[in-house]
């Protein structure tokens, strides 16, 4: 994965994986993913339990664990479930900063929940 974003390596890029305590396979991907996190020191992880941060996640609805929300600077590029693979993790976050704009095809709801979240709860939940 590259350390900046293609477009604009000003903009942090966030690896934000959404996630409840109740959830096993959440439990077991959480070391993974913090692993990741320590090994891709140029981009920027968070961990935000859904159920611990209800008010920023507001009306968007996560079914399915984990979920991932990748965001370059304040736009937010990917929003949905992933399977707990660091490969493809890895896979997805490289084709996203290769991107010059946001796909038209990122749910509106999804820049929302980017906003919210921003205001104080990837500062909280960074690792």
């Amino acid at each position: 994965m590259q350390s900046a974003a293609a477009s604009d390596t000003s903009a942090p890029v966030w690896v934000v994986c959404l996630c409840a305590a109740w959830c096993v396979a959440c439990r077991e991907w959480q070391p993974v993913f913090e692993d990741l996190a320590r090994r891709h020191p140029g981009l920027r992880f968070a961990w935000v339990d859904i159920e611990d941060e209800d008010d920023a996640m507001g009306d968007v609805d996560i079914e399915t664990f984990p979920t991932l929300l990748v965001a370059r600077g304040g736009d937010a590029l990917f929003l949905g479930p992933v399977l707990p693979s660091v490969p493809g993790v890895e896979r997805l976050v490289t084709s996203l900063q290769a991107q010059a704009q946001p796909s038209a095809n990122v749910a509106p709801t999804a820049k929302v929940l980017l906003t919210r979240l921003q205001s104080g709860v990837l500062a909280r939940a960074a690792l």
